[in-house]
């Protein structure tokens, strides 16, 4: 399917692509809150500064995809692949991210806020003043994922999340709220 072809069906009022292959598609800018791509090709993208909100990308592959500056507010982004993607500057406040894969992607000052992360996949991801208030991060793995400056208050955690390569960039449990029994 083409960038225009897209556009336009949507514009029309259709809003369910699942599936769809829009593999390395120019969509920067648009405006496509509540639009269904779940199960879509959106590797090498470019998505940035698309306003996303509400939407359904479940299981979607965003392999490398850029999506600098956008908004994904309330979007079911569960079981994405985000491997590499750029999502720096990016709002994904109240984001279901549980089973993301979001290895080596860039988050550096992406806003988090009350995020479902749970058992996301974060290695190497870079996380540089974040927002992470009030996310829930039970069961993700944060192995030589970068979290300088960012901000865990009130971020749901568990033990198993806090390994001495996370503990060497500041981490403290006083910023968090531990997961299970005390």
């Amino acid at each position: 399917m083409d960038t225009k072809h897209l556009l336009s069906r949507y514009a029309a009022g259709e809003k369910n692509f699942n599936g769809a292959n829009l593999h390395q598609a120019n969509l920067s800018n648009a405006d496509l809150r509540g639009i269904n791509f779940a199960d879509a090709d959106l590797s090498g993208a470019d998505l940035s500064g698309a306003d996303l909100s509400g939407c359904n990308l479940t299981r979607a592959n965003l392999t490398n995809a850029d999506l600098n500056r956008t908004n994904l507010n309330g979007a079911n982004l569960s079981e994405v692949n985000f491997i590499g993607s750029d999502l720096m500057k990016a709002s994904l406040k109240e984001t279901n991210l549980s089973r993301a894969d979001l290895r080596g992607a860039n988050l550096n000052m992406a806003n988090l806020f009350n995020a479902n992360l749970s058992e996301a996949e974060m290695s190497g991801a870079e996380l540089r003043g974040a927002n992470l208030r009030q996310a829930n991060l039970t069961g993700s793995n944060f192995n030589e994922a970068e979290l300088t400056g960012a901000d865990l208050t009130g971020a749901s955690i568990t033990e198993q999340e806090i390994t001495e390569s996370v503990l060497h960039i500041g981490l403290s449990h006083k910023w968090v709220t531990w997961a299970g029994s005390y």
